[in-house]
């Protein structure tokens, strides 16, 4: 939170004023990145002055540049070319979707090559675009500020894998602290002769290592990387998990021992069929499986988290100014939502103002979910209005937005699906439902319906529509509305109004009249 922007406009509450319209922040209109790794070589595009990342354009090539290096000493000749051509494509792309100049990252592959040197000449000859090649310690750290962009003030241990290394990093109050990097990377532990036992024995012996250096780290894991994302799909398919979004998604020490012996004893190709993972990706994860189990057994997290924010999404919190580093990622995401696509901007700030008496006792976690449903409330109104329901469901759980778990996403795309409808049979929220407790869901119906009603009484962004109060032992659900929503109190509005009571089983008492 930015104390300087709560003493300017308190009414702004505890999530400070936009920062849109400041230079330093307009600068992130459209920031492109390169990521030239051992095993793909990914561009990606972020657009949009929010502290939650717009996913502009993203496109991965695998190339396997690591590939056969344990022998050769040098970038894999066939990787080499396909990384060539890649770049080439993705500096003429940056150019049509007015990046201004990408910024290139090159890892493990690259720095350990023998002719990772000549690689970057080449490519910055041949299509102008100069690559950064990262240190292991750097990497970790931009890995780690991936992580803090999606999860500011979190602290743990975060786990990097590409194809040639593994890294660590701990982080600490919104803070990376120690790194550390090693060879652990599925491409070298393929490459090993000696077979299991020689990778069993070189991974044991390289985190314990690495734990030497890091001590205890027993809080939250987070994974970033392909090949643990692709452990996580397994997982989801495993348990028969109903949400398929990867960033957030929970396991258990148990359930990652449960998966990598799942993994161990099937066919990849059927694999392959079943989670929709490329052969090429799905060739490394066994090695990444045997990893991940020792990895858990040597740190023991109590609880592990995937990340599907990584270097790339560091090098953007690299240059984000502090200011807009401190917000809170969900709500700013969903201000640059509403400021983009709402009908009237603005006016979810009004409508959270206006129902925010009926959750009094909600504490700060679900208030925060409360702001960015008001501040959603109106984002998908061009959708057909026999669809608005649904749309609005979809793009809560399935959107790019940081600082969510699963459940809040669920509980997110609920709200608003009461937004637009009445009840929630017959839409994608009953295979979801398991993720939400009945009590859960009856406060998503009340917020939704809250907010349906007040969507009635909307005649600007500095609308005045009075006051709701609840009394909650009397169980009474008091409207007392201005002379200016007065009018406004219609035959829908008052439909609305009671349904909101019904769900809430109270007694509504229409007082008609308010003077501030």
């Amino acid at each position: 939170m930015d104390g300087k922007n709560q003493t300017a406009d308190q009414s702004d509450g505890p999530f400070g004023r936009p920062l849109f319209n400041k230079p330093s922040v307009r600068a992130l209109k459209r920031v492109g990145v390169v990521d030239v790794g051992s095993n793909s070589v990914r561009m990606v595009v972020f657009d949009g002055a929010a502290r939650s990342p717009a996913y502009f354009f993203n496109e991965k090539i695998m190339c396997a540049l690591g590939a056969g290096m344990s022998e050769t000493g040098r970038l894999n000749p066939e990787g080499r070319k396909r990384a060539l051509d890649a770049i080439r494509r993705f500096q003429l792309l940056g150019k049509g979707m007015a990046t201004g100049p990408l910024t290139a990252v090159a890892t493990a592959a690259v720095r350990e090559a023998s002719d990772g040197p000549d690689f970057c000449a080449e490519v910055e000859r041949e299509t102008g675009l100069h690559i950064y090649t990262v240190d292991g310690g750097e990497e970790a750290r931009l890995s780690a500020q991936g992580v803090l962009l999606g999860w500011p003030g979190s602290y743990g241990l975060v786990c990097d894998i590409g194809g040639s290394s593994m890294e660590l990093a701990e982080i600490e109050d919104g803070t990376v602290r120690n790194t550390v990097t090693s060879s652990l990377g599925p491409l070298k532990l393929r490459d090993l002769t000696g077979g299991k036992q020689a990778r069993k024995a070189l991974i044991r012996e390289t985190l314990a290592a690495m734990r030497a250096k890091l001590g205890p780290q027993n809080n939250r894991l987070f994974l970033v990387g392909g090949s643990w994302r692709t452990i996580a799909k397994i997982d989801m398919a495993r348990r028969g998990y109903p949400l398929k979004v990867l960033h957030e998604y929970r396991m258990s020490p148990k359930a990652v021992r449960a998966t990598a012996s799942y993994i161990e004893l099937s066919n990849i190709e059927e694999l392959c069929d079943r989670i929709g993972v490329s052969t090429a990706r799905m060739m490394l994860v066994p090695h990444a499986a045997e990893v991940l189990r020792e990895l858990i057994k040597t740190f023991t997290p109590h609880d592990i988290a995937i990340s599907s924010y990584g270097i790339r999404e560091g090098l953007l919190y690299e240059q984000m100014p502090q200011q807009l580093r401190d917000r809170d990622p969900l709500i700013e995401a969903c201000r640059f939502a509403e400021a983009k696509d709402a009908r009237i901007p603005g006016f979810g700030k009004v409508v959270y103002n206006f129902i925010l008496p009926l959750f009094k006792s909600a504490r700060p976690e679900r208030k925060r979910l409360i702001k960015a449903a008001c501040l959603l409330h109106d984002v998908s109104w061009r959708a057909h209005p026999d669809y608005r329901a649904e749309t609005c469901f979809d793009n809560a759980t399935r959107a790019h937005l940081g600082g969510l778990k699963h459940s809040e996403r669920v509980y997110l795309g609920l709200a608003l699906l009461y937004r637009y409808a009445n009840k929630y049979q017959g839409t994608q929220f009953e295979k979801l439902s398991t993720l939400l407790s009945a009590k859960q869901q009856r406060e998503a119906e009340i917020l939704g319906k809250a907010m349906r009603f007040a969507a009635m009484l909307w005649p600007n962004k500095d609308a005045k529509p009075g006051k709701m109060r609840f009394y909650p032992k009397k169980q009474l659900l008091e409207l007392s509305l201005t002379d200016q929503a007065m009018p406004l109190f219609g035959e829908v509005a008052e439909e609305r109004f009671m349904s909101l009571a019904a769900s809430m089983q109270a007694v509504p008492s229409i007082l008609k009249t308010f003077r501030e």
